[in-house]
């Protein structure tokens, strides 16, 4: 294998940089010359900005992984290990994945390869056209996570079908398959998400759509049944992809570690210095939204930014919205809110404390988390029942909310 493998990385269709493996298996990101230069330069993500608002150039040589940015867009655990084999790769070795797996990426970030190869020569026994087709298996799993997924096209109308495109490249819709360890999970996601919709969170077009309706699955999936939950993609539009980045990608931290290097008040404070006050409010709603639904799985990748102009970020749409409490008993919060983790610990004065230290307004915060908890007790009394969630999960969410300290005082703010 050649010392030096050097794959370009794109931005909206542009060049911005590029990632170079030089011997021992070390891994660099440089800008060009063009990106730095330009003043009115599409934002890649809010990590590469110093404190003053300059853009970073001088950046850490990492040993066999990249970047935690680039690492992020890379799948997790179990599925980072099957699409590895399917690519002929070692887990960790990132820079292969991300070139298997980098023409489908979140957001409007593509990589290929500087010298045009399908891929590195040597990497696979097999051959040029072997390892092509590993790689086109591979990339058809391309988005981020630890959950069994892909992108897809929407096909007639009259169908109600989704297809997979073979080659993994050009989906619109994020579909979800069922799993074989928790039952109903996207019955569970569709629910909770068609209710945070209906108490105003922002919330991508969804729908439920049985597994047989999917076409081209890769092979080994036919054994799944029942529904799997298909999610409009908001980082694909008729005009061209849109950036994205999570908020362990904003705060420079790897997936294995997106569970305890930041706080829900981190993420606020960010989102109170770079978004308006719409974005915190929306924050505030969801936050307080996943308290209430028992979500103890929304990590700092749970959160993302978009950019819909190029270059100032706001909060993305909702997702990743699922009550975890009736599949694994927690009463902790993926993340501190501020100063404890305790879902009963979700008070106006941990709210109060939050808006401080993040320096946002009190009273706003204070405002929509009460709004977003009478909406909610209203919608779900109404909706629990017509809603396509399992009866233990409704059963364990009401048994949870008993449990909560969040609610209204007689001045009108939560307690």
């Amino acid at each position: 294998m050649a010392e030096v493998s050097v794959l370009n990385v794109n931005l909206h269709g542009e060049m911005i940089g590029t990632l170079t493996r030089v011997s021992g298996d070390r891994t660099l990101f440089s800008f060009t010359n063009a990106y730095v230069a330009d003043g009115n330069r599409p934002n890649l993500g809010l990590g590469f900005k110093d404190e003053f608002g300059q853009l970073i150039t001088e950046l850490a040589v990492k040993q066999t992984r990249l970047l935690p940015f680039f690492s992020n867009l890379l799948p997790e655990g179990f599925l980072r290990e099957y699409l590895a084999r399917l690519a002929g790769v070692h887990p960790e070795r990132e820079l292969y994945l991300l070139w298997a797996l980098g023409q489908d990426l979140s957001g409007a970030i593509t990589v290929e390869p500087a010298d045009g190869e399908t891929w590195p020569p040597g990497l696979a026994d097999e051959g040029a056209e072997a390892a092509g087709r590993k790689r086109e298996q591979a990339l058809r799993f391309s988005l981020a996570g630890v959950q069994l997924k892909f992108s897809a096209v929407q096909n007639d109308q009259a169908s109600k079908g989704l297809t997979i495109p073979a080659s993994g490249v050009g989906g619109s819709w994020i579909v979800k398959l069922p799993s074989l360890q928790f039952e109903g999970i996207p019955e569970n996601e569709y629910a909770l998400l068609t209710l945070a919709r209906k108490i105003g969170i922002d919330v991508p077009e969804i729908q439920l759509i049985d597994v047989e309706a999917i076409a081209n699955l890769p092979e080994g999936m036919g054994y799944l049944k029942g529904q799997a939950l298909a999610t409009k993609r908001f980082d694909r539009t008729p005009e061209g992809p849109v950036h994205t980045e999570d908020f362990a990608q904003v705060f420079g931290v790897y997936p294995e570690r997106k569970y305890g290097r930041a706080s829900y008040r981190n993420i606020a404070t960010v989102l109170g210095a770079e978004t308006g006050h719409a974005d915190v409010e929306e924050f505030v709603r969801r936050l307080t939204f996943c308290t209430l639904t028992g979500n103890a799985d929304m990590h700092l990748k749970n959160w993302s930014l978009i950019y819909p102009d190029k270059r100032t970020p706001a909060l993305s749409p909702a997702y990743d919205l699922v009550s975890t409490i009736p599949y694994i008993d927690d009463e902790n919060a993926a993340l501190k809110f501020a100063r404890t983790k305790r879902f009963d610990g979700f008070t106006g004065d941990e709210l109060s404390y939050l808006a401080a230290k993040a320096g946002l307004p009190e009273r706003p915060v204070l405002n929509t988390a009460l709004q977003t908890v009478e909406r909610f007790h209203e919608a779900w009394e109404t909706e629990k029942r017509n809603l396509p969630q399992r009866r233990h999960v409704t059963e364990r969410i009401d048994a949870h909310l008993k449990t909560l300290r969040i609610r209204t005082s007689q001045r009108g703010l939560p307690i």
